[in-house]
């Protein structure tokens, strides 16, 4: 069994949120000043920044309400094991049960560092420990997350969701059949001119990431024949530098090239950005940000009254789970969508051809 840490200071943490001023958001850069420098000069999207300033000033709360003190680099293993029983739910004889004292469960929900009372979700938990061990590493430090004695717990604590039939939460694949249902709702005004397109180059291009969706350029954009457009992808996740490379030029054709061409005629958009905000009148105004391509494939999906956790990655995950539906070369998958690692397409591709695998019919065989 593993024995907390000391000094523990379960008696008084509602006065250790109020005494500290690193419960103050605007107070953090103690903290977070070397690390945030460091990520911003990574070039990480914005989204990722904000999830990681999240993390960590729910790090610093509860870290000031555990200890009654403010959380420096490096952070001690006892602290990180106490983090994860404090927030992960195990099962006792009573029933499930986590170490945060209610005190202080209420108290980071007061503040507004926690949206509810109750365990982290298991991905929550997961993502707080990925920061915290990334901020370590760039501050060359080290690691608490890296101790053995950390990542067994974290392995068994995921075994342990997973026998309970919890495991870390996906959004839904928006795969053919369901986007049509979506496309459907996508009407000839402004606004349904460009979510139509906008969807459709998302999936048809390889599933582009929604912050691609949003960064994504006129000037970028080649119409090579009639119905036929190539699009050269610039700063990505996996080209962070935005140097030109082969694999970086994506097809639309088809459907979806029709769809562009009704939207920039429509939108009169000749240079900039392609997708932007529609305002009343008519006007086309600002480029979307990642955030609204994230809010126009939910209002959608919504609309469409379509089954499932959608969300914009839900275009990524549906291109390729619908190619492994049709058993689609792998190559010619991770091309269009620029995934390095074999195993996450294959996940997708097992997943889907289970049911028309000749294997899973030897017993209908003649």
């Amino acid at each position: 069994m593993v024995g907390r840490p000391a000094p523990f200071a379960d008696s008084a943490p509602v006065p250790a949120l109020k005494r500290h001023p690193l419960l103050d958001p605007t107070q953090l850069s103690a903290l977070t000043r070397d690390a945030v420098q460091e990520l911003l000069r990574e070039g990480e999207s914005v989204n990722t920044l904000a999830s990681y300033r999240s993390a960590l000033r729910y790090w610093s709360a509860w870290y000031a309400a555990r200890y009654g003190e403010v959380l420096r680099l490096p952070v001690a293993v006892p602290v990180v094991v106490q983090f994860i029983v404090d927030h992960a739910q195990r099962s006792t004889r009573a029933g499930l049960a986590m170490e945060l004292p209610p005190t202080v469960d209420e108290a980071l929900v007061a503040a507004g560092y926690k949206g509810k009372r109750g365990a982290l979700a298991l991905n929550t938990l997961i993502h707080r420990l990925s920061v915290l061990s990334k901020a370590h590493q760039l501050a060359k430090a080290a690691n608490p997350c890296a101790d053995p004695m950390v990542r067994e717990l974290l392995a068994k604590t995921r075994r342990a969701y997973a026998k309970r039939g919890v495991t870390p939460r996906k959004q839904a694949a928006l795969t053919k059949e369901p986007l049509q249902a979506v496309l459907a709702t996508c009407d000839e005004s402004l606004k349904g001119l460009r979510d139509r397109a906008l969807l459709l180059f998302a999936w048809s291009t390889g599933g582009r990431r929604r912050s691609e969706v949003a960064n994504a350029s006129h000037e970028q954009l080649r119409r090579v024949a009639e119905g036929q457009y190539l699009f050269t992808l610039g700063h990505s996740k996996t080209n962070q530098s935005g140097a030109q490379r082969p694999e970086d030029v994506k097809p639309l054709v088809g459907t979806a090239a029709q769809a562009m061409d009704a939207w920039l005629a429509a939108s009169k958009i000749t240079s900039g950005a392609l997708f932007r905000r529609v305002r009343k009148g008519g006007l086309i105004a600002e480029p979307l940000s990642a955030a609204a391509v994230r809010e126009i494939v939910k209002a959608r999906c919504a609309l469409a009254g379509v089954d499932g956790d959608y969300s914009a990655h839900s275009l990524r995950s549906g291109f390729v789970t619908e190619a492994g539906k049709r058993n689609m070369p792998l190559g010619d998958t991770m091309a269009l969508t620029g995934h390095r690692s074999v195993p996450t397409v294959l996940g997708y591709f097992r997943a889907e051809g289970a049911l028309s695998s000749p294997v899973a019919r030897l017993m209908d065989d003649e």
